[in-house]
């Protein structure tokens, strides 16, 4: 009866979560419960509230007088630096001034009403706060034809043809979607031509990952390989884009020798694969290979996002074991602290993985579309609304490039992997507390004793930068930390003369007092321009003195090259 009992639970969690997306309805209807329960138990707080829509109306009525008598008058309120749906001139004209200003008083006014309330829980308080931004833009005035300036003027423009080319457009979509076809457009950057098309060899290759060296574009290159971990949340290419903003084909140039693992797509026969599996199959495979090809004694490791937090554990369980094969440690985007992941918390509580597991446990995986919704509900105004907005009303489908295109390249997770991942490191902070095993044994980050260089991202949906700058209170090892202009995947992509880039930076010495992130960010010197030659001085000041490269791969090692970079498992969809 128990096997019985939890298979039908399971199933019937599953099947909630396909038509929920995911999303735990126990989750939300907790919360919008503690948040109703404790309004209506606080008169104060509804008087405040009460009076604050008076003042609110007061104000727009107050603008709108000024605005009928003709002048130009002040806003009554002004959009969030961030929010761009108002920018166009045409919101100044009456009377879509007025729609525009009495949404943005109301939206103001439920982040007052959904925050603060006396007796919430935080975590209630972020998913009632988050869900109701979601509905307001879902009906922000921005997204009708009645109420949006901007749109009416384009459909007089093209008499309607606007309209023709979304619909057109939409059906197109929907025609790849169901037949799980690429976005339009992503053709034109095909993986080996356009983009992941460094020249290297595939050296290695177990069910989990291949393993690519790049070859060298120098006479000379520095003794001590790097090693790329990326995440398998993504294809590794995000760092091999196009030849002009490509990481890897830049330090090559820069005269390293570049390894990098390229993650096997899983599916369901990969359901068991966990945590400790791409830890033995993918970094610690990797290192004992790049050894065997190169002879090198020692190796600098950079991991980007959950490939960073798997580095760091492989990192911890190796000065653990006494395994100094690390010169130095970089983390791009990384978090090993989980306790303030940002606005991704809201989607990981008790109820979320539950549901989250059942649906895994059905698939064997976790589909990229899946992760994808997830992370397009934290950006709904750019990634969501905007694109229909523009796409389907305004007939006006965006450029297609090759980050955009790359990000359509999607990846599942294993069922056992992720499951894992969730709990112990997001939900119960493993990690960061001392509890999490490697190798059937714990490990501590304070084990971290190799110079360690760490890029934070200024607006980072996924990793903020805060979060990620908590390693300096976990080991007190030399950290150079970069916070650089972007987000998650554009501030890592940031080649040397892009316009409008920006880094701050900052070293903590080994064994130095562990600044916060406040304090960190008023000392930190502010630079112009790429933090990439930033990174590649740091590892320069860690690397031995040039000589010639090493073979490409080393067949007499066992070690030959099975095939031109960027190999098979890049492909797999």
């Amino acid at each position: 009866m128990d096997g019985l009992a939890t298979t039908l639970d399971r199933s019937s969690f599953a099947a909630i979560a396909q038509l929920t997306s995911g999303q735990s309805p126990a989750t939300l209807a907790q919360s919008f419960s503690d948040w109703w329960t404790h309004i209506l138990c606080s008169p104060g707080r509804q008087l405040q509230l009460a009076a604050k829509g008076g003042r609110k109306l007061m104000r727009l009525a107050d603008y709108a007088m000024r605005s009928a008598s003709g002048s130009d008058p002040e806003p009554a309120i002004d959009p969030l630096p961030q929010d761009r749906r108002f920018a166009d001139a045409a919101w100044k004209r009456h009377p879509f001034d007025l729609i525009e200003q009495a949404f943005l008083l109301q939206q103001q006014w439920w982040h007052a009403a959904t925050t603060g309330v006396s007796g919430v829980t935080g975590h209630h308080e972020a998913i009632v706060e988050f869900a109701t931004r979601q509905m307001l833009d879902m009906v922000s005035p921005t997204n009708f034809i009645p109420t949006n300036p901007v749109l009416q003027q384009r459909i007089l423009e093209t008499g309607g043809q606007c309209l023709v080319e979304g619909a057109r457009f939409f059906c197109d979509d929907l025609e790849r979607l169901v037949r799980g076809e690429p976005a339009a457009g992503t053709e034109a950057y095909r993986v080996g031509e356009k983009v992941a098309a460094t020249a290297g060899k595939v050296v290695f290759r177990n069910r989990v990952m291949e393993l690519i060296q790049y070859a060298p574009a120098t006479e000379t290159v520095r003794p001590e390989p790097i090693l790329i971990v990326p995440a398998w949340i993504m294809k590794y290419y995000i760092l091999d884009l196009s030849p002009e903003n490509s990481l890897i084909r830049w330090l090559v140039g820069q005269g390293y020798t570049v390894f990098c693992i390229s993650w096997h797509n899983p599916d369901s026969a990969d359901r068991d694969l966990d945590m400790e599996d791409y830890r033995l199959l993918g970094p610690m495979a990797a290192v004992d290979v790049i050894q065997a090809i190169t002879g090198t004694e020692k190796i600098h490791a950079a991991g980007y996002c959950i490939g960073g937090t798997l580095l760091a554990i492989t990192a911890a369980a190796m000065a653990r074991d006494e395994d100094k094969r690390l010169a130095s440690v970089t983390l791009f985007a990384a978090q090993t602290e989980f306790s303030e992941p940002g606005e991704l918390g809201l989607f990981i509580d008790e109820a979320e993985i539950n549901l989250i597991d059942a649906m895994m446990w059905a698939r064997g995986f976790l589909d990229s579309s899946q992760m994808g919704g997830a992370f397009q509900m934290l950006r709904s105004n750019d990634l969501v609304w905007s694109r229909i907005l523009s796409t389907y009303l305004m007939g006006e489908r965006e450029p297609m490039t090759d980050l955009i295109a790359w990000n359509a390249d999607g990846t599942r997770m294993p069922y056992a992997m992720h499951a894992q991942y969730l709990r112990r490191l997001f939900l119960d902070n493993d990690l960061a507390e001392g509890r999490y095993e490697a190798g059937g044994h714990p490990v501590s980050l304070s084990g971290l004793r190799m110079p360690i260089f760490m890029v934070g991202t200024e607006t980072d949906h996924v990793a903020p930068w805060r979060s990620t700058h908590k390693l300096h209170m976990l080991t007190g090892a030399e950290i150079r930390f970069v916070l650089t202009s972007g987000g998650h995947n554009a501030g890592i992509v940031s080649e040397p003369g892009h316009p409008h880039r920006h880094f701050r930076v900052a070293t903590r010495m080994q064994d130095g007092p562990a600044p916060g992130p406040d304090t960190w960010l008023e000392r930190a010197e502010l630079r112009e321009g790429s933090w990439w030659p930033e990174w590649s001085s740091w590892l320069g000041s860690h690397s031995g003195k040039a000589a010639a490269p090493p073979s490409m791969g080393a067949p007499e090692r066992n070690y030959p090259p099975l095939g031109d970079a960027p190999g098979r498992y890049v492909l797999e969809r």
